[in-house]
């Protein structure tokens, strides 16, 4: 539906005027005007003033989705979108059967280390939870509109349509940084214990060494173990050390 953009314009122009200078009556005719409806005309032209917040409201949805310059296709697809939206997600007809089924299918998401997880990781999940049941309220209102009278339909769905993909894709961000969150394992190795490349000869002689060592001394007496343990000892670690210098 192709848009008057002087009549957008004068729609702007009503609407940032200060409450305290706005022309109500002027406020009703426009209304009247964008909607079409006649009976909701003659209900607040009786007292236009004292449906001020009513008329603001309306006008501000009628504005908003001019200014956004969509046209009734573009306005279809978002419509389609909700629709897989609705059926993935809000899933309304068993809803409606059994509420609790939602709640159990939504549990089922819920991760087994869930209590260990840090609590902004905690708290994605319940965000969730609250998402959903924004999602269900708002598709409510969308299917509860009377576009009958309406002279610009789309414009009435608009903003419902932009709520409900927007859910969506916060719904879905959400779950992506609750299922891949990973807790940080990775331990810190210190220099002392850091693995350093030995030689395999020099290593494979010194194990032959202290082998060779320890079956001469098996029967010594212990005077004589002591002191070629030692010897051995040193031996063995002048030989890794060479090795690690290597």
């Amino acid at each position: 539906m192709k848009q008057d953009p002087q009549f957008t314009a004068k729609l702007q122009d009503w609407m940032n005027t200060p409450d305290s200078q706005k022309d109500w009556d002027e406020g009703a005719i426009l209304l009247l005007q964008l909607s079409g409806n006649r009976i909701m005309y003659q209900n607040i032209s009786v007292n236009p003033k004292g449906k001020a917040e009513f008329i603001k409201g309306q006008l501000q949805k009628y504005l908003n989705f001019r200014l956004q310059q969509l046209t009734h296709e573009q306005v279809e697809e978002m419509q389609q979108k909700v629709e897989v939206i609705v059926q993935k997600v809000i899933k309304p007809d068993v809803a409606n059967i059994n509420r609790s089924a939602e709640f159990a299918d939504f549990k089922a998401g819920k991760r087994p280390d869930h209590d260990s997880l840090p609590e902004e990781i905690q708290a994605l999940y319940v965000e969730n939870l609250d998402l959903v049941h924004r999602m269900r309220e708002t598709h409510m209102k969308l299917r509860s509109l009377s576009l009958a009278d309406a002279t610009c339909p789309d414009s009435e769905r608009y903003p419902y349509l932009k709520a409900l993909i927007e859910y969506d894709k916060k719904l879905h961000e959400n779950w992506d940084v609750y299922d891949h969150y990973v807790a940080n394992t990775s331990a810190t190795v210190d220099d002392d214990s850091a693995v350093i490349p030995v030689d395999e000869e020099a290593s494979k002689e010194a194990t032959d060494t202290v082998a060779e060592t320890t079956e001469t001394v098996a029967d010594a007496p212990e005077a004589e173990v002591k002191t070629t343990a030692k010897k051995t000892t040193r031996k063995a670690t002048s030989k890794k050390t060479a090795a690690k210098k290597a």
